[in-house]
């Protein structure tokens, strides 16, 4: 994994290796919990936007339960600039809901106060 920091983000960097860190461990759901803000809005590429912590936990939870083969991930490349993170990450594995499944996919993340305030998923369909 390569990281590149803007000066003054050393507390970033930790909070966004730490939650990369528990997302590749299995522990996504506790991850959503500790860095994910009541107000997060996300989105995946071009689909309507998800607002608020509750709504995003409930997808990330379908998603959790939703996989039956996970075969891999990992971090390519993160790149932080101020209270903006772009993670590139690669992953393996099969969903009951999207199936085979293997890709690369940028987040990109807007941080405030130590939490995700606004995270978009850019990856081909």
């Amino acid at each position: 994994m390569s990281v590149t920091a803007a000066p003054g983000v050393h507390n970033l960097e930790a909070n966004v290796t730490e939650l990369n860190n528990m997302i590749l461990e299995g522990r996504i759901l506790d991850a959503f919990d500790k860095f994910y803000a009541p107000d997060v809005r996300m989105q995946d590429n071009d689909y309507p936007v998800r607002e608020g912590f509750e709504l995003n936990r409930q997808y990330e939870e379908a998603f959790v339960n939703g996989l039956t083969e996970f075969r891999g991930a990992k971090v390519l490349n993160v790149l932080l600039s101020d209270d903006i993170v772009c993670v590139e990450w690669w992953f393996d594995y099969t969903h009951k809901d999207y199936g085979v499944r293997n890709y690369r996919q940028v987040a990109v993340q807007r941080w405030k106060n130590g939490k995700i305030v606004e995270e978009k998923f850019y990856y081909n369909n």
